[in-house]
């Protein structure tokens, strides 16, 4: 459960956190993200030992499970610190997917699913993917769904084809979203959430897709996983049948918190690149880069919109703790699609001032721009949520008027 706080706890919770992350992941991270699994997952494993030491260990789980409960707010504030690299989320045990998935193991699991999947997650023995995009249908209507999950007797039948179900390589197990009342009147009551392990016949890992290139390997991936009648236990359905959208929901609202908050660290982070380049990059002798003024009318307007970006995530933040994400979702919307450009502009610029060396993976830019493209367009593209915002906008005006 998350506990109440005093602000000086918080403070120092987040300024051992930053010192850690500068002195032991910054220094690494370009050649963690260059490394095989095999390899970064070592040295991971023994930077997740100190930051269980640390006493820092899965700072958004709740207290019961050896998280340090922290609210939405203090966690985004966290995630801040923690987005400046890309393993640093992980490292700290609060990356997506598996964050998202102790949410829903908590919120809605049997004391058998906890057991089984939550403690061993919490604990970073195993991690977790979450299997919802298909290939064939629209990723920003979750309604269009092919498949499915026929009930046998005492067990589940699942069969589909899902793709980019993130670090599903290596993964123990999926949660998977499949339709299991297709004649329900009610299309949100259709789909369900169903635990399937990753060992399960029928489970096949086709491959990991290539992003922009680049294919990566275990936690740093994203999965092609056709399902081809996966047999599992009735009992391993989350919540119960048709609660699945319901569940997805449920997550939604703090996953982007976190998510928007990660991404303004990596803001930080290349900002400070960029401008401890410009004024090391010289254009002729005692002429920095950062004398231009293009350079310049850059960093100030990037300061100005980072800033921005930051008191509109934490306002969301607050609005979910204190009123719940039901009336945070203008919100809620307002930050994906903003924060997701505001990262979009700052990694471009700061690849722009580095030149030629911003588009090599001799600096950790390259590597956000490929993986961090997508920003706008998972958890739903940016137009999705602009029309959201402007429907909810525009109702009081209708209802003004007196059309509609």
């Amino acid at each position: 459960m998350t506990r109440h706080m005093p602000m000086e706890e918080t403070d120092h919770i987040l300024a051992r956190a930053e010192s850690f992350i500068k002195e032991k992941v910054l220094p690494i991270d370009n050649d963690l993200v260059s490394m095989t699994w095999d390899k970064a997952s070592i040295v991971l494993e023994g930077l997740r030992d100190e930051v269980r030491s640390l006493g820092l260990w899965a700072p958004q789980m709740h207290t019961e499970y050896g998280g340090l409960g922290l609210t939405h707010e203090q966690h985004g504030r966290l995630s801040g610190i923690l987005g400046m690299s890309p393993a640093g989320h992980y490292i700290f045990n609060c990356q997506a997917p598996d964050a998202g998935n102790m949410e829903i193991l908590h919120e809605f699991g049997t004391e058998k699913q906890k057991s089984t999947y939550l403690l061993p997650l919490v604990k970073g023995q195993i991690r977790s993917c979450f299997s919802m995009t298909e290939p064939g249908n629209a990723g920003s209507n979750p309604l269009m769904m092919d498949t499915v999950a026929v009930r046998e007797g005492d067990e589940w039948v699942i069969s589909g084809h899902k793709w980019f179900t993130s670090s599903a390589d290596g993964a123990m197990f999926a949660i998977v979203m499949a339709v299991t009342d297709p004649e329900n009147p009610n299309p949100y009551k259709r789909a369900s959430q169903i635990i399937v392990p990753a060992d399960t016949p029928g489970f096949q890992l086709v491959r990991n897709i290539p992003v922009m290139g680049e294919a990566g390997g275990g936690y740093f991936s994203h999965a092609e996983i056709r399902y081809d009648r996966c047999r599992v236990p009735y009992e391993n359905i989350l919540g119960g049948e048709g609660e699945g959208f319901a569940i997805a929901q449920s997550r939604l609202g703090p996953g982007r918190i976190h998510h928007c908050m990660r991404w303004l660290g990596i803001c930080e982070r290349a900002f400070d690149m960029m401008c401890s380049y410009a004024v090391q990059r010289m254009m002729s002798p005692g002429k920095p880069l950062a004398e231009k003024q293009a350079i310049q009318i850059w960093i100030a307007e990037l300061r100005a919109e980072i800033n921005a970006a930051r008191m509109l995530v934490l306002d969301a933040a607050r609005k979910i703790d204190q009123k719940g994400q039901e009336q945070a979702r203008v919100e809620i919307s307002i930050i994906k699609f903003y924060v997701a450009n505001v990262l979009q502009k700052t990694l471009d610029r700061a690849i722009q001032v580095h030149g030629a060396l911003g588009v090599t993976d001799d600096i950790i830019l390259g590597w956000w721009y490929r993986h961090e493209r997508a920003a706008r367009i998972y958890d739903g593209p940016d137009e999705t949520h602009k029309v959201r915002v402007a429907k909810e906008i525009l109702k009081k005006y209708t209802k003004h008027s007196g059309h509609g």
